[in-house]
């Protein structure tokens, strides 16, 4: 840790000198085992693994402080062990911003908005309308290698996998070896990261009534074994928009911070230690694929998944029905899917009272669909007066930017959390012929 933070105390030498005589002062006169350093350490991972509060750990350590020796040096509140430990912490961006622009780079300076002319202030001058916190993902992942048990947990995909054609991990899957194939200078490397992007919104008041919706987007490391890499521990919270409202279409503007340094980490990469290894190497990440719900699903890829078209795979080639009753499209071609010689091709009456002779949808490639996008314009914000279209795509998504992006096989990954849901209360509805309201009419 005192390795990568180092640029901090060659601004400020005294945060050092503090530093070092903390971690060589006994804890009490007479104890050999601690430091004021490495009890304040020790102390604050428990907090941070149990979840203690500030007020509960501020308790606990003026338990602590009583029950030592009076010569004791340990802190006696959550402040005092939090200002210990301040210079060994991650730093993080507050990027003001609104629907339309970052206030970032050559925006900074800026008070009102250039799209909308909103100002960049509340009432108060100086309090932002609204704030993106980013928190940078490379120190973090610099992090990961100066840990030397990380560090050679984050090789497993290629050192402790079994390989035997069969899909228990992503690295299994015939996305993980493509990209070895048509980038080898990135596969070679054993330790370059495949990452997954998981983005929601969510309500942190815990209140139904109201509709604030705060959004963040984690970053999920699929180097590490299945049974880690969606721990708590691993995941890593990157973007935090502090609502008040859903990012929508606009998500594109909020994500620029990270897909900047996403794109580094894949041109030129950064120069990391390997604690494992006792070895510095060029580290090199990409983004694997996406995880979200559906609505997020169309926000990401600039697509629209309402209406006749609301799949992105298929495009025209599925088109919805319409059910004046329910109020909502069906979409009856499942057939289609089926081999040509199935029986379900030709029964009429068990379906809508036609044979299925067409063959599948055909599905375009990442770079044909990247063709169609690539010259789509479009003014982000609220209140750009610009209708968006109905059906298709909408806008050339900022994860295109991304050199690999659009060789990707699957690039988004729907979660099964809401479909799950949806589907088992279309299924049980219709078999206890219980009516559902419009707003769970939705499957």
């Amino acid at each position: 840790m005192l390795r990568d933070v180092h640029y901090k105390f060659e601004e400020n030498p005294s945060t050092l000198e503090k530093l070092l005589v903390d971690s060589e002062k006994p804890l009490y006169i007479g104890c050999e085992r601690y430091t004021r350093l490495s009890s304040v350490l020790r102390l604050h991972n428990m907090k941070a693994g149990l979840g203690l509060s500030d007020a509960g750990f501020t308790e606990f350590l003026e338990l602590v402080k009583d029950t030592l020796p009076s010569d004791n040096v340990l802190p006696s509140n959550t402040y005092e062990a939090k200002k210990i430990l301040s210079s060994m912490s991650l730093s993080y961006e507050k990027i003001h911003v609104n629907d339309c622009i970052l206030y970032r780079n050559e925006r900074e300076s800026l008070q009102s908005c250039p799209v909308c002319n909103a100002s960049r202030y509340k009432k108060k001058e100086g309090v932002s309308a609204k704030v993106l916190w980013y928190f940078p993902i490379i120190p973090r992942f610099k992090r990961f290698f100066l840990n030397a048990g990380d560090a050679e947990k984050l090789t497993w995909h290629h050192n402790g996998r079994i390989k035997d054609d069969k899909l228990r991990h992503p690295a299994d899957t015939p996305q993980w070896r493509f990209i070895d194939g048509k980038f080898p200078e990135f596969g070679k490397e054993e330790r370059s990261l495949r990452l997954a992007l998981s983005t929601d919104g969510i309500n942190p008041f815990r209140s139904l009534s109201s509709t604030y919706s705060t959004w963040s987007v984690i970053l999920v490391t699929y180097n590490l074994p299945p049974s880690l890499c969606m721990k708590r521990k691993y995941m890593m919270l990157s973007l935090l928009s502090s609502g008040p409202k859903q990012l929508g279409n606009d998500i594109d503007v909020y994500f620029a911070p990270l897909i900047d340094d996403l794109k580094m980490l894949w041109d030129s990469g950064v120069e990391v230690y390997d604690a494992h290894r006792n070895e510095t190497f060029n580290l090199k990440a990409m983004l694997f694929c996406t995880i979200q719900d559906y609505s997020t699903y169309g926000n990401l890829s600039g697509y629209t998944t309402k209406g006749k078209h609301p799949f992105p795979i298929c495009e025209d080639g599925t088109r919805g029905k319409w059910l004046p009753s329910s109020g909502k499209d069906i979409f009856d071609v499942h057939r289609r899917f089926l081999p040509y010689d199935h029986p379900y091709r030709k029964l009429k009456k068990a379906f809508d009272g036609k044979q299925e002779l067409r063959g599948r949808p055909r599905v375009l490639s990442g770079t044909e669909v990247f063709e169609k996008v690539k010259d789509i314009e479009i003014t982000f914000g609220k209140n750009r007066g610009t209708k968006l279209p109905k059906q298709g795509y909408k806008k050339c998504c900022e994860l295109r930017r991304l050199p690999y992006w659009r060789f990707l096989f699957v690039r988004h990954s729907l979660d099964m959390m809401h479909i799950e849901k949806n589907v088992c209360n279309s299924l049980v509805g219709t078999l206890l012929n219980i009516y559902l309201r419009k707003d769970e009419r939705r499957c």
